[in-house]
């Protein structure tokens, strides 16, 4: 995991030193919207109006962030709207590639070679960290968003000409129990699993710990009351939680220290994840390969053999219990 300083790659992992070894997530660099009038935003100074076709996604399947957006593109049936590249799983000195292996398209627009490539493309002197997802706008050949909780948003609504407008994952109703379970589940759950990994003192490891297993009993106990996070319909939220679950057994249990209990020891959690990896569509976006080969061949730092476990089984097309509740709407 690399950083560009004033345009120029430099392949440098994360500096916890100012941070008492904590993990600190830098804040995302592009921050625009696609809207229907294509008119910026309030405080931002770019506009993108919504047109099919004119926009591409580059995502990986490891990366959980990257997750979110293609689960949104397939459940509301975007894949002809939305163009994908899809970037490798392995992460070097280089940071993301385009390696064409493994279910890795490359780099369908511009044939480059590596992801920094499309960060300088849309800004040559940027600085910042490299990361997916990235919404493209083909047009005007520019980022406009790397921030996954915002790109899901727009996938969600602004395209609904060309999508399935009869699927709402943030219904103004529910707007605001959604954004409170994702204040609680980002910092503790999907960034705590990061929070854990990368910790570079035990104090700084332990605080993320206890705060994703105190997260994680929480959540345990809001399913035991409903089918998904926000009463009897999937939204946002869930979708949210998912894309961590779903690698947690895998991958965050042992490579990231995360080993109070897998998701497979909580009764809830567990039903609740096969619940939605049986959604049509979804599993077709998950791809464990990637997963386990990223995070276990990529961070030197915390697996110097970077050998792959074999393990775990899992299945997650098995029977699940949350049909005990009502139906989703």
């Amino acid at each position: 995991m690399g950083l560009l300083v004033e345009g120029v790659w430099h392949d440098k992992w994360y500096d916890t030193k100012e941070s008492g070894g904590r993990f600190v997530r830098q804040d995302s660099k592009f921050r625009d919207w696609v809207t229907k009038d294509g008119k910026p935003l309030e405080g931002s100074k770019r506009g993108f109006k919504v047109e099919p076709g004119r926009y591409h996604l580059y995502v990986s399947y490891a990366c959980p962030w990257a997750h979110r957006t293609l689960i949104f593109r397939k459940l509301k049936k975007l894949d002809d709207i939305i163009s994908v590249s899809v970037v490798h799983h392995f992460m070097g000195e280089n940071g993301w590639t385009f390696r064409e292996e493994d279910g890795a398209t490359g780099d369908t627009l511009y044939g480059f070679d590596f992801m920094h490539q499309v960060y300088t493309k849309a800004n040559p002197d940027i600085s910042g960290r490299v990361t997916v997802p990235v919404l493209w706008d083909k047009k005007e050949e520019t980022i406009v968003s790397n921030e996954s909780s915002e790109i899901i948003r727009m996938l969600n609504s602004a395209f609904d000409e060309w999508g399935d407008a009869s699927l709402d994952l943030y219904p103004a109703p529910q707007r605001g129990e959604i954004d409170a379970i994702n204040d609680r589940v980002y910092p503790a759950i999907n960034n705590g699993v990061y929070r854990s990994g990368f910790a570079t003192t035990q104090e700084a490891y332990e605080e993320a710990y206890d705060e994703l297993f105190d997260a994680l009993e929480e959540m345990e106990e809001r399913l035991s009351r409903s089918r998904y996070l926000v009463g009897d319909r999937i939204t946002e939220a869930d979708w949210r939680l998912f894309t961590t679950l779903i690698r947690f057994d895998a991958v965050y249990y042992s490579h990231f220290k995360c080993n109070m209990r897998r998701i497979a020891d909580y009764p809830n959690l567990s039903n609740y994840v096969r619940d939605l990896y049986q959604v049509p569509g979804v599993a077709e976006t998950v791809n464990m390969l990637h997963i386990k080969h990223h995070y276990f061949g990529s961070h030197e730092t915390i697996n110097p053999t970077r050998i792959v476990p074999k393990g775990p089984t899992l299945d997650f097309t098995g029977a699940h219990d949350r049909d005990r509740f009502r139906q989703a709407a």
